[in-house]
């Protein structure tokens, strides 16, 4: 008896499958195979992990946060996602702790302070984890800096704008690509040794007109004083522009540039690889400023950072393990005479 209903039950699917329209069999069939090459992977319903669920961190604006993903193995990539911004990460060892890979998470000046999600991609051959870790934004109170300028330092003809435009795009064209590999080592340096005249995140008002914030930190030294890398890399771009001067861009590889404005002289060349504390170029007031001085900027993943908040970073031989996110507690106070870059 069993064995008829058996029976019967296969001819009736067996009849159910002709009846079908060849188009519903090729897609039958299709998933089937799908499935049998991706069983997992094209049908998960494994939710994301819960929003920082991996971890927590916070830093200022301008700051740079040091996040680790704690991985014992090799695996092919990490990267990172916050802010529509990418952060690639790097094996990192360190004495007394767990192997893993570091990122570092450039806070542009202007973020927004709140909690940001920084998620996480650890592929390891065709496997893929999700990772979640959440960094509190906080906000850095900037100086306001009054200055009265020649109107032709403030005030841009069409000739000029038209000039700073395409210096602008110059820029954004030589740096669209990042190094794929980590490039700097160890620890970082101050290029060169003086008074800070023009602070990291100043909001300038010049003539009475509001300006974008200072970008960068200006560093007061006498004209023709030696200007030297911040750490190892390549030299992307040399440029003589309207606002900055004569200037070099050094690509420290993993979206992390340091550029070097208003020198007088350039003593590298574009594809030139540099070493930590190697001299670049030499001090001037070339561009738009009134004395000399070195402007020194910092972009890591396209976030404007606070340069001197790399010469806290953990990275030193002598670097205690368990570091909290790097601050630039280190900085000097305003200084409100010298030289500054007369900016827009």
């Amino acid at each position: 008896m069993m064995e008829q209903a058996a029976v019967q039950t296969e001819r009736t699917s067996t009849r159910t499958f002709r009846r079908m329209s060849s188009f519903d069999r090729t897609i039958i069939t299709g998933v089937v195979l799908l499935t049998s090459v991706f069983p997992v992977e094209l049908f998960s319903t494994a939710p994301p992990p819960p929003r920082g669920s991996d971890g927590q961190y916070s830093g200022k604006q301008g700051q740079v946060v040091v996040v680790k993903v704690p991985h014992q193995e090799e695996v092919t990539e990490v990267k990172g996602t916050i802010l529509n911004r990418t952060v690639p990460f790097f094996r990192e060892y360190r004495r007394g702790e767990v192997p893993g890979y570091v990122g570092l998470i450039g806070i542009d000046m202007q973020d927004e302070p709140g909690t940001h999600e920084l998620a996480v991609v650890v592929t390891k051959g065709e496997e893929v984890k999700h990772l979640s870790y959440n960094v509190l934004v906080t906000k850095e109170k900037f100086n306001i800096e009054h200055l009265t300028l020649p109107k032709d330092k403030v005030d841009l003809d069409d000739k000029a704008v038209t000039r700073w435009k395409a210096e602008q795009e110059q820029v954004k064209q030589a740096l669209v690509e990042n190094s794929a590999s980590r490039l700097w080592r160890s620890s970082f340096v101050e290029p060169v040794s003086g008074k800070r005249t023009g602070i990291f995140g100043s909001v300038r008002v010049m003539n009475g007109q509001p300006r974008n914030p200072h970008n960068g930190e200006d560093i007061g030294a006498p004209l023709g004083t030696e200007v030297a890398t911040t750490n190892d890399g390549v030299v992307r771009l040399t440029v003589d522009h309207f606002f900055s001067g004569k200037g070099i861009f050094v690509d420290h590889g993993l979206g992390f540039y340091s550029m070097y404005f208003h020198l007088s002289e350039v003593l590298v060349k574009e594809g030139d690889l540099v070493k930590a504390g190697q001299v670049i170029g030499k001090v001037g007031a070339t561009g738009r400023a009134t004395g000399p001085h070195l402007h020194w900027g910092v972009k890591l993943n396209g976030a404007r950072v606070n340069p001197y908040a790399l010469l806290d970073l953990p990275f030193s031989s002598a670097a205690a393990s368990g570091m909290p996110p790097a601050s630039a507690s280190s900085a000097a106070s305003p200084v409100s005479a010298g030289a500054i870059s007369a900016k827009q």
